[in-house]
């Protein structure tokens, strides 16, 4: 009689080693010297360094229009927007710098897509639905707030309840095309009799001001977007011990600042939205965090990100998480979960950029078999 054999394996564990900001750079990021290449480059065709590093993998630069078509070999032009009542400017043609290797990307030479916090207004709201916004009618039934808004403390109640998690040791950045006034954040606490006890930092990645300052907007500034994101951070999270706040004009300059920057932030929260002309030009950089154990986290939007009027970007990249909104209900003002339901206008569906559906690898296992 034959005998039998049985033979098993436990899974395979999966250990992660997330690398640090040099490691990374080392085994990853630019040579020295093909950065040193670039940092000439710029010079010799007119540029201004104003920041950058290797860490970064980029190099930023100001220089005027010519310097750019010149160096480039492109010709600026300006354009009539498509469905938008606005002029913009963009390059004639791909530009193709002189170099002895591959530019990744060349970020800042149009300003076709202009990001745009990605909240609703009421009175926005009821412009584009043709009524009054007195006849708007507010979701929000149970929170703690004025109009039973929730608070970030009610978030924190609704969801972790009574447990001692605080965020405590951790950092947490927000990515922000906007400055914004702290002063709008005291006054938030002070009307909650609230008090924060985490430091906020702002920070420029290219020169932008802090300050709340639009000048796009001839030079008025509506911070309420920039407000929420720290304080609803804060009130999910009130022991962290750094929030970062990454003011800049440009994507690529706030990631990089994003993946280099002392302490690192680990949590990240994006609640704008814009149309890149190239939905993969971040990619090495989302890749990067998470190499880094750093998680992006974008917004969806109020309104939905996968309509004709919206951009879904960065919301429907394959390698950051999308946050979508919902009705929420509690046990009281500042009390239990009880229930929620997902907004129609805030979920997602074919991407609009071609992204694909990633992939996903799981645990992978040795197999069991009978002999």
């Amino acid at each position: 009689m034959p005998s039998s054999k049985i033979y098993t394996t436990r899974p395979a564990r999966i250990t992660r080693h997330f690398l640090t900001v040099p490691e990374f750079t080392e085994r990853f990021g630019p040579t020295q010297a093909d950065y040193d290449a670039v940092v000439r480059f710029a010079k010799a065709n007119g540029f201004t360094v104003t920041g950058g590093s290797r860490d970064g993998m980029d190099v930023q630069i100001a220089g005027p229009v010519s310097a750019v078509e010149s160096a480039f070999h492109t010709v600026i032009n300006i354009y009539r927007h498509s469905t938008e009542n606005r002029t913009f400017y963009a390059p004639s043609r791909e530009p193709t710098p002189d170099l002895p290797f591959s530019l990744w990307h060349i970020s800042g030479l149009d300003n076709f897509s202009i990001p745009h916090p990605l909240y609703v207004k009421k009175s926005d709201y009821a412009a584009a639905h043709g009524v009054s916004a007195d006849a708007v009618v507010s979701h929000a039934t149970t929170g703690s707030g004025p109009s039973a808004s929730f608070l970030g403390s009610d978030m924190r109640a609704a969801y972790y309840g009574g447990t001692a998690l605080t965020g405590a040791g951790q950092n947490v950045g927000l990515f922000e095309y906007l400055g914004t006034d702290l002063a709008d954040v005291t006054t938030y606490y002070n009307n909650v009799g609230q008090t924060n006890h985490v430091p906020i930092t702002l920070l420029s990645t290219d020169s932008t001001s802090t300050s709340c300052v639009d000048t796009r907007a001839g030079g008025n500034c509506d911070d309420t977007e920039q407000t929420l994101d720290i304080t609803q951070a804060l009130g999910m999270a009130p022991g962290l011990a750094n929030l970062t706040v990454y003011i800049g004009s440009v994507d690529t300059a706030i990631i990089s600042a994003m993946t280099t920057h002392n302490p690192l932030p680990t949590t990240i929260g994006c609640s704008w939205g814009w149309t890149p002309a190239d939905p993969n030009t971040l990619n090495p950089y989302f890749q990067r965090m998470a190499a880094q154990g750093q998680n992006f986290f974008a917004a969806s939007g109020d309104s939905s990100t996968w309509s004709a009027r919206n951009e879904a970007w960065p919301a429907d990249n394959a390698f950051v998480v999308s946050v979508g909104g919902t009705d929420l209900i509690t046990a009281s003002a500042g009390g239990a979960w009880k229930s929620e339901t997902a907004w129609v206008d805030s979920g997602g569906g074919v991407s609009p950029d071609s992204i694909a559906i990633p992939q996903l690898a799981g645990a992978k296992r040795r197999n069991q078999f009978v002999e």
